[in-house]
């Protein structure tokens, strides 16, 4: 992930937050869940932070979208639990990876501060932003 993609990516987060009058925490990864790029935009929540950047890194840890991860975290499923491992993972909505052009993940967007499914839909559209 260039710094140039992480800024397109975090510029199309906060577009679409804006258009929906939501204030989120939108943070990228890169390919070694590295933070690569953030932005609290102004007002948002402050727990929302650490939120972010987990949704991101929990998103590039397993290669799939938090919220999928989440149904098979749940009591009785594959994964129960899994949110405690690496220092704190996000199992609900609004992590997702990131692919390039050639559909390789090169890192991941987490976004918080809306309700999941907001946060879910901005990630998303920010994370096609750049193929």
């Amino acid at each position: 992930m260039t710094a140039e993609q992480a800024s397109i990516i975090i510029k199309a987060a906060q577009k679409r937050a804006k258009a929906e009058n939501i204030l989120v925490n939108i943070a990228i990864v890169d390919a070694g869940a590295n933070l690569k790029a953030f932005l609290r935009m102004d007002g948002s929540y402050l727990g929302s932070i650490d939120v972010a950047i987990k949704k991101a890194k929990t998103a590039r840890y397993f290669n799939a979208p938090t919220g999928e991860i989440g149904k098979i975290a749940q009591p009785g499923e594959a994964i129960y639990n899994i949110e405690h491992s690496n220092d704190g993972l996000i199992t609900f909505p609004g992590g997702m990876p990131i692919k390039d052009k050639k559909g390789i993940i090169i890192g991941a967007i987490g976004i918080s501060g809306g309700t999941i499914e907001q946060d879910h839909d901005i990630a998303t559209g920010a994370a096609e932003s750049i193929l």
